[in-house]
């Protein structure tokens, strides 16, 4: 029986919204990877892992504009297998694991986005949970310097600005009246991942990130991550899932500062 996922929190001591991936870039296929091999066990233990090739796309830019937030999509191509949770790993980054994610049903078949920092060229996996074993889909991403990359504006000011939340759905209110909508997550926060300086001081910026997330419909969970460094500042994530009739989700965020953050978020359009 396979180990659990490594929490991403143990391996690490302007608002970008997560893009579609041109057709073009979808042929970045993973390397072979030293770091990998050296890290593998750490992340998910002895277990055999298959090809993920026909249970996801996975979907991520060859040479990324922004190497501090990269967009990455998980798209389930079949969905009769149930994926009950995934880690997404940056092999090259001082913290490889970005985020371990778990899934409620309502959001199969999944369709997940969110942005990551790549730290230099690097494969970017992800390793689906499900029920037969791990399966892993990943790409190759040409980008450095993203968890380094410098913070926008006082960090002192961005972390007391903390916290803030919205929720959009996709089209008005009749087209998203369906059992299936797709939602998009904005949770301020700067991520600091302890290797970036302030632009005044020229001194690094304790690290202090988002660790834990979880969205709820009800008291139905939708998704939870327990994350890292390698999440974006000011982390987007868009996903599908079924409603289940809630008025409302409720987001409860934490950082390793001690901080929590919770919000009722209306599911009406644009809100």
């Amino acid at each position: 029986m396979a180990r659990p996922f490594l929490t991403a929190a143990a391996l690490a001591a302007a608002i970008a919204l997560p893009v579609p991936v041109a057709a073009a870039d979808k042929a970045n296929p993973m390397t072979e990877s030293a770091s990998w091999q050296a890290i593998r066990e750490d992340v998910v233990g002895p277990a055999p892992i298959a090809s993920a090739e026909g249970l996801i796309a996975f979907e991520t830019p060859y040479r990324a504009e922004d190497a501090a937030s990269v967009p990455i999509h998980l798209r389930q191509t079949d969905p009769e297998i149930r994926i009950e949770g995934a880690v997404v790993v940056i092999d090259e980054n001082p913290a490889p694991v970005a985020g371990e994610f778990t899934f409620g049903p309502a959001m199969m078949p999944l369709d997940f986005a969110l942005n990551i920092r790549v730290d230099q060229y690097s494969n970017v996996r992800a390793i689906a949970r499900t029920p037969e074993g791990l399966r892993m889909a990943g790409g190759f991403v040409k980008a450095s310097g993203g968890c380094s990359a410098p913070a926008a504006g006082d960090p002192e000011k961005a972390l007391a600005e903390a916290g803030g939340m919205t929720l959009h759905h996709a089209g008005t209110e009749a087209a998203i009246s369906v059992p299936r909508r797709e939602a998009e997550l904005t949770i301020r926060h700067p991520n600091h991942s302890g290797l970036q300086r302030d632009q005044v001081t020229q001194l690094f910026i304790p690290a202090q990130f988002i660790d834990r997330i979880e969205v709820r419909q009800g008291d139905e969970l939708l998704w939870s991550m327990e994350g890292g460094i390698s999440i974006s500042a000011n982390p987007v994530f868009r996903f599908a899932y079924d409603d289940n009739g809630a008025q409302a989700l409720t987001v409860v965020a934490t950082d390793t500062g001690g901080a929590r953050y919770e919000q009722v978020l209306p599911k009406a359009a644009g809100g």
